[in-house]
């Protein structure tokens, strides 16, 4: 039955957020959610409070009360779900999860919905692949190529307006007894992904917001708004072990008007992945006007724009986060027969430490060849242009990057301003481009020089060429 609440006289002040590591504990990772002022936990504080404080006026639909246990071992699947669609039915509140672990399949979301987890809420997928999959398909069959599924999301919903879910509480995907068939399928067939539900994937949605919360171990990619708008991620942690394959953190698929900001991400593949494999009728990019912001980025592939931009991608920025040991900073790719328009992209004030490979804007994917003839052009042809990256300093654990266009599709009109880079082997290769200028850009590379240009109009090469490495320690 729907009750309401009051909220709690204080949530406001500095949120103190600790970092869960994947097995729960602070000390395996070593890091804090990043803050960079008091305004930062205030803004977060008044988020949860609101999530709470919403109570208030909306009926609020406690999952114990619909007979969740949270005790760690009973199945409360059927609980949280019938909480969840009396919300729906109603029209709309608050689902509450208060302190405990509950074990659940999949579960879906309705419009309208709240879904607050509070501090030492716990919502724990379960591991048992058949509880994802249709009667008519085994996990055998996946394993075996046979099929792809399809597979149910963890957390999922279609068509929405209006959700959001928040809290200091966990979402666990319980991905370990995933990942080992996925790394060995992967060892197989290089860049193969075998098939597996997501963590949270919410479709079609109009005004989502992900406010507070943890999420780690998912079994592939963690969050995933696709073909949504008006999207806020704000505060998430989103952790899983550097090994983990494909365990993406945060996915914004053909989706437009989204906001990530200051989130601290350790995963083992892409940190954030802007994919816009298809084109949506009326748009003429179906990613556009996305920012990542005041971000801390620990293991993974760092942020990607790609490989699939088919549908186009433009006004995107990053600006004001650090890359710590991931294995790509600023990463844009793709190839053809994938590509399209890439346009309007804004790096801006971003550190690295022992990134592999500070710059990566490539037109081939996922190898650049020694050497490549030009192709007929198609619609499905990369284009990348109108790229800015100002007040960048990187320390890279290999070369200092790339930035390599098509002999067909040049990349075109790339500035970098204020860019440092020391690389542990080669320097920037810049390749079948037209427009890049260089602005007080230092590389310093400990193999050969710090640019190697091929068939590429650079302007400022020879002053960039000239200055002293300066400190990339």
């Amino acid at each position: 039955m729907p009750c309401t609440l009051k909220p709690p006289p204080r949530l406001f002040g500095r949120a103190r957020h600790s970092v869960r590591a994947v097995s729960g504990t602070c000390g395996a990772h070593g890091v804090t959610r990043p803050t960079t002022a008091v305004g930062r936990g205030l803004a977060l504080g008044v988020m949860l409070a609101w999530a709470v404080g919403q109570a208030s006026d909306s009926k609020v639909f406690d999952v114990r009360e619909f007979g969740a246990k949270g005790d760690g071992r009973a199945l409360d699947t059927a609980a949280i779900q019938k909480a969840l669609d009396e919300c729906g039915q109603a029209g709309g509140g608050v689902v509450r999860i208060p302190a405990g672990t509950y074990f659940s399949r999949p579960i879906e979301i309705h419009s309208k919905t709240t879904l607050l987890l509070e501090q030492g809420a716990t919502l724990k997928a379960t591991d048992d692949p058949k509880d994802y999959l249709p009667d008519n398909v085994a996990w055998e069959d996946i394993l075996a190529g046979r099929s792809r599924g399809p597979f149910t999301n963890f957390l999922s919903g279609k068509g929405l307006t209006d959700v959001t879910i928040t809290g200091k509480g966990t979402i666990d995907g319980s991905g370990a007894r995933w990942w080992e068939p996925a790394e060995e399928a992967r060892r197989k067939v290089p860049g193969y992904t075998l098939p597996r539900p997501n963590l949270i994937r919410i479709v079609g949605c109009k005004n989502l917001k992900v406010t507070g919360i943890t999420l780690q171990n998912s079994p592939k990619f963690h969050l995933v708004p696709e073909d949504c708008e008006d999207v806020l991620i704000e505060g998430v942690t989103i952790l899983a072990p550097a090994g983990a394959a494909n365990t993406d953190a945060i996915d914004p698929s053909l989706s437009r008007r989204v906001k990530i900001t200051h989130c601290l991400i350790d995963v083992g593949d892409d940190d954030v992945a802007i994919k816009s494999g298809k084109k949506m009728p009326g748009r003429e990019c179906a990613c556009e006007d996305i920012s990542i912001t005041d971000c801390v980025f620990k293991h993974g592939h760092g942020v990607s724009i790609g490989s699939e931009t088919a549908g186009g991608v433009r006004n995107v920025t990053v600006r004001r986060c650090q890359f710590e040991g991931t294995e790509n900073g600023i990463r844009i790719k793709t190839a053809r027969g994938k590509g399209g328009l890439v346009e309007n992209i804004v790096y801006e004030d971003l550190t690295m430490k022992d990134v592999v490979g500070a710059i990566t804007i490539t037109t081939y994917y996922p190898r650049i060849p020694a050497t490549d003839a030009a192709q007929a052009l198609t619609p499905q042809t990369p284009r990348f242009q109108n790229i800015r990256i100002t007040n960048l300093k990187a320390t890279s654990a290999k070369s200092a990057g790339v930035i390599v266009g098509l002999p067909e599709s040049l990349v075109r009109d790339v500035t970098l301003k204020n860019v440092q880079i020391g690389a542990a082997t080669t320097g920037l290769a810049i390749r079948n481009a037209d427009g890049v200028r260089l602005k007080n850009v230092r590389v310093r590379a400990k193999e050969g020089p710090p640019f190697i240009v091929q068939d590429a109009q650079v302007e400022g090469l020879a002053e960039a060429s000239k200055l002293p490495p300066g400190d990339h320690q």
